[in-house]
C-alpha cells in the first residue's frame, strides 16, 4: 500500500487482487484472506478492507460464500477482463503522459510501432 498515493487505500487493494489475476498469482476460484487477516496483512483498518471487498463484489470480481469466506469468482471470462481493463488503463495512461511532453499523436504512433518492433525481435 502506498499511504501518500492520492488513489485510495481501497482501490489499491482492489488493484493489487487485479494484478495477482493478471500475474497469475490468483486464479478464479481462489479463496482470498478475511476481512480480519487482510486488515492485518495490510495494516489498515478493517473498515478499508470492507470497503475493497464491497468493490470487488461490485466489479463481479469476488463473491462471498456465508461461512465459507470470500473467493474470486468462478468465471472464464473473468481473466480476459482484468487484462484488458488494465491495458486499456496503461494506454490511457500513456497517452496522457505523451500528451503532457507536447507530443503529437502522429510522433506517438511512430515511436510506439517503433518499440514494438524492436520488442518482437527481442531488443
Amino acid at each position: 500500500m502506498d499511504f501518500n498515493s492520492s488513489m485510495p487505500i481501497y482501490l489499491q487493494m482492489v488493484n493489487e487482487v487485479k494484478k495477482a489475476l493478471a500475474r497469475g498469482e490468483l486464479s478464479p476460484g481462489d479463496k482470498i484472506p478475511s476481512h480480519k487477516e487482510r486488515a492485518q496483512m495490510s495494516q489498515v483498518n478493517p473498515n478499508t478492507v470492507q470497503r475493497a471487498y464491497q468493490e470487488m463484489e461490485r466489479e463481479g470480481l469476488t463473491e462471498t460464500l456465508r461461512g465459507q469466506g470470500t473467493f474470486i469468482r468462478n468465471d472464464p471470462s473473468l481473466l480476459q477482463r482484468i487484462r484488458s481493463e488494465m491495458a486499456q488503463a496503461a494506454v490511457r495512461q500513456f497517452i496522457e503522459e505523451m500528451r503532457g511532453l507536447g507530443i503529437e499523436p502522429e510522433e506517438t504512433e511512430r515511436m510506439l510501432r517503433n518499440e514494438l518492433h524492436k520488442g518482437m525481435e527481442g531488443e
